[in-house]
């Protein structure tokens, strides 16, 4: 049974007439559950038919879970056929910065990435020496499709769309939307969450946990730990109503 809410009238964030989100965060290799979503986003499309539908994903596709080689390959995919937004998530830029420096392979490891690296077939070592690590990642390299570089290069911070704007981790209140810095739009946390201002425009976001997807008057989060709970969640805006399934 999905979550409905129409937000009081005086905090009522709209779409354009005829567009449609599906928004969806932090996948952390659960193809499966990805391809799941993808059912329900079709079969919704096929019955309802809006002017126009808009797929959006709010980062981290890889690492916790065990298939992060097969989540990109899947939202490659749906970009070649449906009108998609892949956003970068704090994962994503943690890959890239360990393909160009193996010595955070450490550091990597407290985030799940070694299940990244076995997704791609690369079996890591208990405790690797910095050679060790070094050849890891170049093994790591040779594995990673060029497809899939050339998507995590691509990924953007934040979209906006009518009244929304799409983003991994937050914004830093007190800062207008055109001036946040990446760090804050991938990482923040406590200083957005615990933040009653009426922004610029309500945010949508995952990146920190939660039970359910969590409604508040400027923003809602839809991270709810899809690797460690099996629920990945579904937001669909359209208009001025939110549903989340």
């Amino acid at each position: 049974m999905g979550l409905y809410r129409r937000l009081r009238k005086k905090n009522k964030p709209s779409l354009p007439d005829g567009v449609r989100i599906y928004a969806i965060s932090d996948i952390h290799g659960r193809a499966d559950l990805l391809q799941s979503l993808f059912t329900v986003i079709d079969a919704d499309l096929e019955q309802s038919g809006p002017g126009r539908a808009i797929q959006v994903f709010l980062g981290d596709y890889v690492d916790r879970g065990p298939n992060s080689r097969a989540v990109l390959d899947l939202l490659i995919k749906r970009s070649q056929t449906h009108e998609t937004v892949c956003l970068k998530g704090n994962h994503e830029a943690f890959l890239m910065e360990v393909l160009d420096e193996p010595t955070r392979l450490e550091d990597w490891r407290h985030y799940g990435g070694l299940l990244t690296l076995l997704s791609y077939g690369v079996t890591p070592t208990m405790n690797p020496t910095a050679d060790q690590q070094v050849e890891l990642i170049e093994a790591l390299a040779r594995a990673v499709p060029a497809e899939h570089i050339d998507f995590l290069r691509r990924l953007e911070t934040s979209f906006t769309c009518g009244d929304f704007f799409f983003v991994h981790a937050g914004i830093k209140p007190g800062v207008r939307l055109a001036q946040q810095q990446e760090q804050d739009l991938l990482w923040i946390r406590d200083e957005f969450l615990n933040s009653d201002d009426k922004f610029e425009k309500y945010i949508v976001h995952g990146h920190t946990p939660v039970n359910a997807p969590d409604i508040r008057p400027n923003r809602i989060n839809i991270d709810t730990g899809a690797y460690a709970t099996g629920n990945l969640t579904l937001l669909t805006i359209q208009g001025d109503s939110l549903m989340a399934v």
